[in-house]
């Protein structure tokens, strides 16, 4: 029986392999073919937030600084 996994679940795999089967971090990347850098910042998140640091964030910026305010809505009588 084919089991589909979360992406929350590959991803805490691939931590637990860095972890706690302490394999290198090449090796890791090269087997789940992801680069070394995302095996990182993967096990930084980790770290900081457990389990739900590894949660898909927003890639949507919070603000933009160049953007400029809406205009205020005039009503004419």
């Amino acid at each position: 029986m084919l089991v589909e996994l979360s992406v929350v679940e590959q991803r805490y795999r691939i931590v637990l392999a860095v972890v706690v089967d302490r394999l290198p971090v090449t090796a890791v990347a090269a087997q789940y073919g992801i680069s070394r850098q995302t095996v990182h910042s993967w096990l930084a998140r980790y770290h900081t937030g457990g389990l739900g640091g590894l949660v898909d964030r927003r890639s949507k910026p919070t603000s933009c600084p160049h953007q400029m305010a809406a205009a205020p809505w005039c009503a004419t009588d």
